[in-house]
């Protein structure tokens, strides 16, 4: 003889047939009142992990960066401009020197404003930019290449 095991029924099937399936009196699951507020309200509460989910960031004005910290500037690594290279090449973004010297790149027509100094450099590039760090400069310079650095000159007004 085959023994059977012996399971318990699910909770919710339990609770299945009788009046207010588990949810307590009657009285309680009424109308708007039990579901914690309307909107986004106790999104850093009783509906924390609703509104994590959902992607909510906490506050009115405390979810932007303080000003100081906050930069427009478009910035590249000199890295990611070396991984860019050959494709600015094949678009005519950039030129390769007809005497193999190099490759000129021209970083205020594709709207860099400053150039930063993460990353390798092994090719010999003029590079010609607004603004650039001491160590992206360096960089360029140890390969072999030059760096053209256009000065903005602020004119005051005659008030």
């Amino acid at each position: 003889m085959e023994k059977r095991e012996i399971r318990m029924k699910k909770r919710i099937k339990r609770i299945r047939g009788t009046r207010t399936c588990g949810g307590g009196s009657h009285k309680k699951r009424r109308g708007k009142g039990s579901k914690g507020g309307s909107g986004n309200a106790g999104a850093y509460e009783h509906h924390f992990v609703r509104s994590l989910k959902m992607g909510i960031r906490k506050g009115k004005h405390k979810s932007q960066l303080p000003l100081q910290n906050r930069s427009a500037e478009k910035t590249v690594n000199v890295g990611e401009l070396e991984a860019m290279l050959e494709e600015l090449v094949e678009k005519g973004k950039a030129e390769e020197k007809a005497d193999g010297s190099g490759i000129y790149l021209d970083a205020t027509q594709l709207g860099i404003e400053k150039i930063l100094g993460k990353g390798k450099v092994t090719r010999k590039l003029t590079l010609r930019a607004n603004k650039i760090s001491r160590a992206a400069k360096e960089k360029i310079e140890r390969a072999g290449g030059e760096v053209k650095e256009e000065v903005e000159v602020e004119v005051a007004s005659g008030v």
